[in-house]
């Protein structure tokens, strides 16, 4: 299933929360208008925002908040893509030009202040204060994952779990964060609630260990980014963690020296010792793991085709190839 599909049942919702997106970012400052409507439109998945529709629509909510905290979520998240771009030199996202390489690093840091900065006067407009503590709590939360992330670049010691740690802040917590705001809209109860985050965090989990996967898998054309990315900037991620672990003493020492030095001259034997090691198998199985959690944390919902739709995104973020 597509995620054209997939998001057929929140179409006239995704046209609204687009709308709000493209009213909120207007700025009386030209290069900000360009900035960010220049990443916002470069073809994202829009996972989180429907995921703030999804579970909205679950709950039989009526309002029209959702359509505004959709729009919080995906600044969030647009926040995050323009500081990490810069953070990781990165010049190719979405098969496009990053915002960095295009406008430079400068306009892209100051553009992300300012969409993280629009993404709080809209929470407050909300008026919810639960609102506004998970939105406050999980934007707190990325900005330390991306440290973890930066302290943890070429070192060829993190482990597994030091990996998922990472994983957790940087990456699921929005999507945690977004589920647990359409259980808020809809009133739900605490445990419903809760359950509805995890099922955010799980899918948040298998989408990035997927990702992971595509580093070393995918094909440019569907990825829209350079393979081996990761390896250039150092980053231990799950199919080298595993090789470390679970490869012969020639593939870990090979693996360990690429963390190490960064780049790409080892990017053909890392790429060998991954294959041949099980490693994207393993990273798969992860994936997978996580993808049955979040199905299995939403069991108490009753049935919908929302419900329908939320368990289908489980299916989509393991099997996808970008």
């Amino acid at each position: 299933m597509t995620l054209e599909e997939l998001y057929a049942l929140i179409g006239p919702d995704m046209k609204a929360v687009d709308a709000v997106i493209r009213d909120r970012l207007y700025s009386d400052v030209v290069l900000v208008r360009q900035v960010a409507e220049y990443i916002i439109n470069s073809g994202g998945k829009r996972m989180r925002p429907a995921l703030v529709l999804l579970v909205a629509g679950a709950l039989e909510y009526q309002d029209k908040h959702h359509h505004d905290l959709a729009a919080v979520v995906e600044f969030i998240h647009t926040a995050t893509l323009l500081h990490d771009d810069v953070v990781d030199e990165s010049a190719l996202r979405r098969g496009r030009g990053t915002a960095n390489a295009m406008f430079g690093n400068a306009a892209s840091v100051l553009v992300g202040d300012f969409l993280y900065s629009r993404a709080f006067q809209m929470m407050v407009s909300v008026n919810d204060m639960r609102v506004m503590q998970v939105l406050s709590d999980a934007t707190n939360v990325i900005a330390e994952g991306e440290v973890l992330q930066l302290m943890n670049c070429h070192d060829a010691d993190v482990d597994e779990a030091r990996y998922m740690q990472v994983i957790h802040y940087k990456t699921a917590k929005l999507f945690e964060a977004a589920a647990q705001l359409g259980a808020i809209l809809g009133k739900a109860n605490a445990e419903l609630e809760s359950s509805m985050a995890a099922y955010g965090m799980h899918l948040g989990t298998a989408f990035q260990l997927i990702d992971d996967v595509l580093d070393y898998s995918g094909q440019e054309a569907d990825t829209g980014k350079h393979l081996g990315d990761d390896l250039a900037e150092g980053k231990p991620t799950l199919p080298l963690i595993y090789v470390m672990q679970h490869g012969t003493p020639e593939q870990a020492a090979c693996v360990r020296h690429a963390i190490e030095q960064g780049g790409r001259d080892d990017f053909p034997a890392v790429l060998d010792a991954i294959r041949q090691s099980g490693a994207l198998d393993h990273a798969r199985a992860r994936a997978q793991q996580e993808a049955q959690l979040a199905r299995d944390a939403i069991s108490q919902l009753g049935d919908s085709n929302y419900k329908k739709a939320l368990l289908q995104l489980t299916f989509f973020a393991v099997e996808r190839n970008h």
